[in-house]
């Protein structure tokens, strides 16, 4: 299994961007393999994001993200996204697409397989 996390990059405080991350090895929408993105920001430990369950009938949002970040995938190209709109300071980070999980509304999972990492930086 590979995931492929890219779109990275910096940006202004208010302002978006769109990260993709492609996946070889299995197909979305296979049993027990939701797919999420998750962060890590200097000094802190890495936090879920967000997370599509196999079925695609359950899309979580951690609080701080909700209502600015839009997660989405496309099976045609076995690749997900992470729409980042209103960025803020706090959302820099390196951002981690996942999958080979359960994803449910307890915002709590445990990734079988991670992608290599792609930088965000807001600036203020």
């Amino acid at each position: 299994v590979q995931l492929q996390a890219s779109g990275g990059g910096l940006v202004q405080t208010g302002g978006s961007l769109r990260l993709s991350c492609t996946i070889s090895g299995f197909t979305l929408g296979s049993y027990n393999t939701a797919t999420g993105w998750f962060r890590q920001a200097p000094g802190k430990e890495r936090e879920v994001i967000s997370c599509i369950s196999s079925s695609g009938g359950i899309t979580y949002y951690a609080e701080p993200v909700q209502g600015r970040f839009t997660m989405s995938r496309d099976s045609a190209k076995n690749s997900v996204y992470l729409q980042m709109s209103r960025l803020k300071p706090e959302d820099t980070a390196v951002y981690y697409c996942a999958a080979k999980f359960v994803c449910d509304y307890s915002g709590t999972y445990d990734p079988r397989s991670w992608g290599q990492g792609t930088q965000v930086t807001v600036s203020s």
